[in-house]
């Protein structure tokens, strides 16, 4: 029988869950697309659970058209209409003039900042923070750095982006390894 790896708590037994937490939560994510991804995945996360939105991350890639950022941010009232009808994600109108509104966001970041990955990771001075808890109850919901990043989102225009979401967006996109100290992960970038 093979070793099963220590993981934390929260990926549970969903064996979706256990690959995002093995290959993709907590590693430094520095790609814009992809962090523009994980920004309306979390805020689309608001007031549910993760494995909800993990189980339709698929449907969000296709539904967002990949998640190309200029192509969202131009979507008028016929894509928020094909959105709101589009059963492979969650069909809440605020959530999804949220993710449209902060394509434009992100554009106007790009442009201000050279890059969403510059911005949001100057929140951790560039380098990802390892913390060392050793229980997930230990874990913040808010951190400094989340509420400071969640103002200047909003100053930017984006929406969905409190400081909890900005917080669990730190965890997933690699600014905090929030690995327990007895997951296999905690060290292993």
């Amino acid at each position: 029988m093979a070793d099963v790896p220590v993981r934390c708590a929260w990926a549970g037994d969903d064996p979706l869950m256990q690959r995002y937490h093995d290959e993709e939560w907590g590693v430094p994510l520095h790609d814009d697309r992809a962090l523009f991804e994980l920004l309306v995945l979390e805020g689309a996360q608001a007031g549910l659970s993760w494995r909800t939105i993990l189980h339709r991350r698929e449907g969000y890639r296709v539904a967002f058209e990949g998640f190309d950022i200029a192509r969202v941010a131009a979507y008028g009232q016929t894509e928020r209409e094909r959105l709101l009808g589009d059963a492979r994600i969650i069909r809440n109108r605020a959530k999804i003039d949220a993710a449209i509104a902060n394509a434009g966001a992100t554009m106007d970041v790009q442009a201000r900042h050279g890059s969403l990955d510059a911005f949001l990771w100057s929140f951790v001075a560039g380098r990802p923070r390892l913390n060392a808890f050793r229980d997930v109850s230990e874990l913040p919901a808010q951190t400094e750095e989340s509420r400071a990043m969640s103002k200047a989102l909003r100053s930017h225009g984006f929406s969905f982006v409190g400081p909890t979401i900005c917080y669990a967006f730190m965890q997933s996109a690699g600014l905090v390894n929030d690995h327990v100290t007895s997951c296999f992960r905690h060290t292993g970038q």
